[in-house]
């Protein structure tokens, strides 16, 4: 007898049933998505703490002495965490929409699918790889980035807290790119009209205290600005904006992404042929 997506097994089939959750199936899928980037090393881990170590070299030698602090922070201390965070949401933003896009293109996200995991269990074990990848590649970067940025935790739950909301939300981004996604095309605008606009002008680079006050109300409507200004007050105490906003809309974001993403898993919007 068949078991479909999401289903208990049926207790004559002499199958262990699942109960509520499938959890060695979602661990399963878990793992799956993880050894994916994981068995490419170089080009999921390395390839972007070493772009990220550019960056900061590349600012700290053309103008790292000529900048003045910001609110009292070094300018490299202040832009050493917009770097990782920058580097945190690409990667975990990446990480799903290329799984998904690529198992579609190749035909096998079949493979996905047929398994008995509800759109829930989906939805989380190809959402929480993601966040895996983002958090990895960060302390990476972060570990990379200490022998030469003197960088202080003044509010670890803030660190801990936008790393991972950070993390979830680009994850979940990812996810309904890839799954709206056909081709490579689209998910390279998605990435180019939306990701890299939205990561470069939430003040990764810069302090929006400083913009003309029409930019600086524009960037407060970024919810990016919000990640990298929590995950940066983490480090030197300081926020250009409100933690408790930042926080609050973090949680609500990621709530609705979290329940758009698994609508289009059980509708099987462009998943399914």
């Amino acid at each position: 007898m068949s078991i479909t997506s999401g289903e208990r097994a049926f207790p004559e089939s002499g199958v262990r049933r699942f109960g509520a959750v499938n959890w060695l199936g979602t661990w399963t899928l878990y793992l799956k998505e993880v050894r994916r980037f994981w068995k490419v090393l170089t080009q999921t881990i390395v390839a972007p703490v070493i772009t990220t170590l550019l960056y900061l070299a590349i600012f700290a030698l053309s103008v790292g002495s000529l900048r003045p602090a910001v609110h009292g922070v070094p300018f490299i201390e202040f832009l050493a965490p917009g770097l990782i965070m920058m580097t945190m949401i690409q990667n975990a933003f990446a990480n799903t929409s290329s799984s998904l896009l690529i198992s579609k293109v190749q035909g096998n996200i079949v493979d996905i699918l047929m398994p008995p995991l509800s759109p829930g269990e989906l939805n989380f074990g190809i959402a929480m790889a993601g966040v895996t990848r983002g958090v990895v590649v960060g302390l990476v970067t972060a570990a990379g980035m200490f022998p030469f940025v003197d960088m202080g935790i003044a509010h670890l739950w803030a660190v801990l807290f936008f790393a991972v909301g950070a993390s979830l939300m680009l994850s979940l981004l990812g996810m309904l790119g890839g799954i709206w996604s056909e081709k490579f095309d689209h998910l390279q605008a998605v990435t180019n009209f939306i990701v890299l606009p939205l990561t470069f002008l939430s003040g990764t680079f810069y302090s929006v205290d400083q913009l003309p006050a029409f930019a600086h109300r524009i960037t407060h409507w970024n919810p990016v600005f919000y990640l990298i200004d929590g995950f940066r007050y983490g480090f030197t105490g300081h926020a250009d904006g409100s933690v408790q906003i930042g926080v609050i809309l973090t949680i609500a974001v990621n709530a609705v992404l979290w329940i758009v993403s698994d609508r289009l898993f059980r509708r099987g919007y462009r998943l399914k042929g």
